[in-house]
């Protein structure tokens, strides 16, 4: 064989081997045709499940993912909480716990399609939604329209993040599949084509007009019709209190050919703070789920894992993120994870208002909130002297006495900004006069406290020398910090705390926000304590703000297992494998 026949024979090799290459390329779109998505030119149906990757500690991300893959799920959808990673307008934070590229890494590893919700909005019961607070700034500014002020915000933030999306699609050698835009936004008020359109050219310019892009809405036709826009694919979200085919007609309407998708099915629900704990029944999830697939439709199993509603009053929502999920807050399959495979065979703060009374009050005297502008609650005290609370839209009047020039605190504190609904523009502290009998208060002098800051850097252990010579022993009415220490037994496993008997507060643990505690109104009992926050050879650090009144006993347990069902004013049996401190 000649050599001009050796280089023919390579040249030939090589076209085919390269269109080889490119006929294998990944490819994911949506065929109209046969009504369903195709992957790699073949029909493809996903079964996902929603993680949160911004309320699970990274250390556990991949033992998350890994289970949600062994109970079959082939793809999991995740949002991208905005205020999670810019913080402070123009500062992005992409370490640590916010490593979302990690994630996604982990999750390709782990075998996992991704359905990406990077909002701007995603709701997610997280504070407003995931919205920064820094963009109520501008005071009139109109969230989730064409209101030029939000629109620079989210063509700055989109321009960051979206970028970095762009390799991690799967027709780039990624494992992400579809874009969601917004989200749900057929429930707002403001119905703003302009702002929709705006952001499908964005998502288009930063991830390729190849990309699917979908919205997702809830199953009524107003909120289709304001959700949806041409160029997104119109999917629909529904729990297990509707009736499948008559939803699915719905998305019918306004997507006559393509998949059937329910981007959210709710296999759980949220609590508020005294509400009972919500529950779904495990054997009408598993049904109404094997219908859907057996319907050829795509299902993202979901739990809406925090943040704050508002229907007719302010609501806001526990700590916990385990609600009545597959699979729980401390990654523990449950029966409705098991039920689901066999199917298929997840801030606060606080501001500090100073100012001094304006006259002798001898007798009791009226504060008033007369136009409900406490947002959320305020503790007041006198001279260091607690005297009472007001509470949005429930306590609007208290009591005062004192003297000409006493000192007045009123220390605010954030319960979550609204995440759903026309009433996300949530501010934050004192948005009214205060009157004190027939006085309006003024000259404030106004503190934003940074406790989760202080705390981080080790205060208050760190700062004993400068604290007061006598520090308070015992409990005390209003805010005060308590501060202890849990003995290191050689193990650092998960953990549940408990403050039995506690009023209201929040704990650290080692420099860590674990949330607040609530045990009076419930019904979350319990915090999450991931096991690597605790040392098992050094003292661990417990710093306890409580905010209304400690019991005598002045300590928390450590248990075995979480408690998020009991009602107000009910206690449970303690496990003896629990650890006091």
């Amino acid at each position: 064989m000649d050599t001009k026949t050796v280089f023919s024979l390579l040249y030939f090799a090589f076209l085919a081997a390269n269109r080889t290459v490119v006929s294998g390329a990944p490819s994911f779109s949506i065929d109209y045709k046969n009504n369903c998505f195709q992957k790699d030119g073949k029909p493809f149906q996903y079964v996902s499940g929603s993680i949160h990757y911004s309320r699970i500690p990274h250390y556990y991300w991949k033992d998350r993912l890994l289970k949600m893959y062994m109970a079959g799920l082939n793809a999991v959808q995740i949002y991208v909480p905005w205020n999670f990673h810019e913080e402070k307008r123009g500062v992005y934070n992409f370490t640590g716990d916010r490593d979302l590229e990690n994630f996604l890494d982990l999750a390709n590893q782990t075998g996992l399609l991704v359905i990406l919700r990077p909002g701007p909005y995603i709701c997610a019961e997280w504070e407003m939604g995931g919205l920064p607070a820094w963009l109520l700034q501008k005071p009139n500014i109109v969230l989730r329209s064409a209101d030029t002020d939000y629109l620079e915000a989210v063509s700055s933030w989109m321009a960051v993040l979206l970028p970095k999306m762009r390799r991690w699609l799967y027709t780039n050698g990624g494992n992400i599949i579809t874009v969601q835009v917004e989200n749900e936004y057929g429930s707002y008020y403001t119905c703003d084509y302009n702002y929709m359109r705006h952001l499908r050219t964005l998502f288009q310019f930063f991830l390729g007009d190849k990309t699917v892009l979908f919205t997702t809405d809830g199953n009524t036709d107003r909120e289709m019709t304001c959700g949806t826009l041409e160029g997104m694919y119109a999917t629909i979200d529904f729990g297990t209190d509707v009736n499948i085919s008559q939803a699915f007609s719905r998305q019918r309407r306004f997507e006559p050919r393509g998949p059937l998708v329910n981007s959210e099915f709710y296999t759980g629900w949220l609590d508020h703070w005294g509400d009972q704990h919500a529950q779904v029944d495990t054997q009408k999830v598993s049904r109404m789920l094997g219908e859907m697939l057996s319907m050829g439709a795509s299902v993202n199993i979901c739990v809406n894992p925090v943040g704050a509603d508002h229907d007719n009053r302010f609501r806001s929502v526990v700590t916990s993120y385990d609600y009545n999920a597959p699979l729980s807050e401390a990654g523990d399959p449950t029966e409705k994870l098991l039920a689901i495979r066999d199917t298929i065979s997840k801030y606060y703060g606080f501001m500090l208002y100073r100012t001094k009374l304006p006259r002798d009050l001898p007798e009791d005297t009226p504060l008033i909130s007369p136009l409900n502008g406490v947002h959320d609650r305020a503790y007041v005290s006198v001279c260091g002297v607690f005297q009472g609370l007001l509470e949005r839209d429930t306590t609007l009047v208290m009591n005062l006495t004192g003297k000409q020039g006493d000192q007045v605190d009123v220390l605010v504190e954030n319960m979550g900004r609204v995440n759903f609904g026309s009433k996300i523009n949530d501010f934050k502290g004192l948005l009214s006069n205060l009157i004190l009998g027939k006085d309006v208060l003024t000259d404030w002098q106004i503190y934003r406290l940074d406790i989760d800051g202080a705390i981080a850097s080790g205060w208050p252990q760190s700062g004993q020398r400068r604290s007061s010579p006598n520090p308070v022993r015992g409990p005390s009415d209003g805010p005060v910090f308590y501060q202890g220490t849990l003995p290191p037994n050689g193990l650092a496993w998960d953990t549940f705390l408990r403050l039995n008997e506690w009023t209201k507060g929040q704990v650290w643990i080692n420099g860590v926000n674990l949330g607040r505690y609530w045990p009076k109104r419930g019904p979350q009992q319990t915090l999450y304590v991931p096991g690597p926050l605790l040392s098992p050879t050094q003292p661990n650090n417990i710093t306890v703000l409580e905010l209304e009144r400690a019991p005598p006993h002045t300590r928390v347990l450590f248990m075995d297992r979480p408690q998020l069902n009991s009602t107000a004013g009910k206690t449970s049996q303690l496990q003896t494998t629990d650890r006091q401190t």
